[in-house]
């Protein structure tokens, strides 16, 4: 195998550096003069964007987007699943505008029709029958979270390390380099140690799910039914099976998060892989654009959660729900997007194309000899820079490069590519093309070609 001379890439990354500041003046620009911006950008997760700031937007239609320097660029990034939908798809634009400038009424604390027939139809796509709507997943966990608790009697979590459910404080736990539950770094200031509140294990690891479960103070195992946050690590074979039976056996729900493995089908893997889970979330891809998110409840779980509110009820002090949550706009904007964009016949194109750029991408690693490796998860692909990929969260953290992933995505970026910043992954939209595919695999065999010269 070909191996990356160190040296050779820190020449290269300099000059795409350089040739993203001489290339976006307007964007950087920007930045500089955001002095009421803490971090100098309207959210702090934008300063990891590589390059030293981030592009300012301009316009974004389908999957492409222009910055204020005027420059277009292929978008597989997609709001890292925001924008699944692709960037303001025409039946949500309609969606939106009719409910926000014809019959009025953005958020009004009263239900809409639109929110039954999201309800019904997220109960055709993942098979849980009831419904609640939240602004995003993170919320949505927040509150499933809570009425798992309730439901069971049991105050505990079990996560898989480096899983990732937005910024919920008790899922911020990884398995440490002994062997022990540690505090995921960069957790800024938790309320509480998450290690008091969350049992953790690796990925794919089914003893140490078993031994954790064994305690008997774990209300639900929350998981994404493939790791994507850190890299796309997907289940080994019966893993979820055997997953089901012990949540099953030690009296523990099993809450599957699919914000992100949607991407595998219209309902998601829960649907493709016929995932049996007792509370189910998901979030940004929804609404197309427009915030939102949604917890679903088994009927069993339902009923408990009723039953034990009681008079109190589940609204104000009982920590679930907000004064947005499930407003008419997102509630429009979510059925729009699910009955005329995000379709099977969509989601069949979107699954070709990322097949596509998978073996494009997985040619071009084999012609060059080079260790990394790609995986895909219906329409998202991601490359590593190991190979075999990682089989848990511990691996794929060990394998990150900064400088790899940096050089990765400027290349990328320079030539016209947009990927997600944080880590190499593509996403395809509704929009995307075989030529988009195509010209991805051109500059990634480029960028792959200049690494490994001799």
């Amino acid at each position: 195998m070909t191996a990356v001379d160190r040296i050779r890439l820190a020449g290269l990354l300099e000059r795409e550096r350089t040739r993203f500041h001489a290339e976006h003046p307007g964007s950087l620009a920007m930045n500089r003069r955001a002095d009421h911006l803490f971090g100098r950008v309207p959210m702090t997760w934008m300063t990891e964007w590589s390059g030293g700031f981030p592009l300012a937007l301009d316009s974004a239609r389908g999957n492409r987007i222009t910055d204020v320097d005027g420059l277009t660029y292929i978008d597989f990034a997609l709001g890292d699943t925001g924008a699944m939908a692709g960037h303001s798809p025409d039946p949500t634009v309609r969606a939106v505008t009719q409910r926000m400038a014809v019959l009025g009424g953005i958020s009004t604390m009263l239900p809409t029709a639109d929110a039954e027939w999201v309800g019904k139809e997220l109960t055709r796509r993942f098979g849980l029958p009831q419904w609640s709507f939240a602004l995003t997943a993170t919320d949505a966990n927040r509150w499933a979270i809570r009425l798992a608790r309730l439901a069971t009697g049991k105050a505990k979590l079990l996560v898989f390390s480096y899983c990732y459910h937005g910024s919920v404080d008790e899922t911020f736990v990884i398995v440490g380099p002994d062997g022990q539950p540690a505090g995921r770094p960069g957790n800024i200031a938790p309320g509480v140690d998450p290690k008091e509140t969350t049992r953790v294990v690796e990925w794919n690891d089914l003893a140490a799910v078993e031994r954790e479960l064994a305690h008997g103070d774990v209300a639900a195992i929350l998981m994404e039914p493939a790791l994507t946050n850190i890299g796309i690590v997907l289940p080994a074979p019966g893993f979820h099976e055997a997953l089901r039976a012990l949540a099953t056996k030690y009296g523990a729900l099993l809450m599957i998060d699919e914000t992100h493995t949607i991407s595998a089908g219209p309902g998601g893997m829960t649907a493709r892989d016929g995932l049996q889970p007792d509370i189910f979330v998901i979030g940004k891809s929804l609404g197309g654009g427009i915030p939102c998110g949604a917890y679903g409840l088994s009927e069993e779980v339902a009923r408990k959660v009723q039953q034990k509110a009681g008079a109190a009820g589940l609204g104000d002090v009982g920590g679930v729900g907000g004064t947005l949550a499930g407003n008419a706009l997102s509630l429009a904007a979510m059925r729009a997007t699910l009955k005329e964009v995000l379709t099977e016949t969509a989601f069949a194109r979107m699954i070709e194309m990322a097949t596509r750029f998978t073996a494009d991408a997985e040619q071009i690693l084999v012609d060059n000899d080079l260790p990394w490796s790609i995986a895909q998860l219906g329409a998202r692909a991601e490359y590593r820079f190991v190979r075999p990929g990682p089989r848990n969260g511990g691996e794929a953290a060990a394998a990150a490069d900064s400088e790899l992933d940096e050089y990765m995505h400027l290349y990328t970026l320079n030539r016209g590519i947009l990927m997600t910043p944080f880590h190499n992954m593509a996403l395809m939209c509704p929009d995307t093309s075989a030529a988009d595919v195509d010209r991805h695999s051109e500059v990634f065999a480029d960028a792959v070609t200049e690494l490994t010269r001799q």
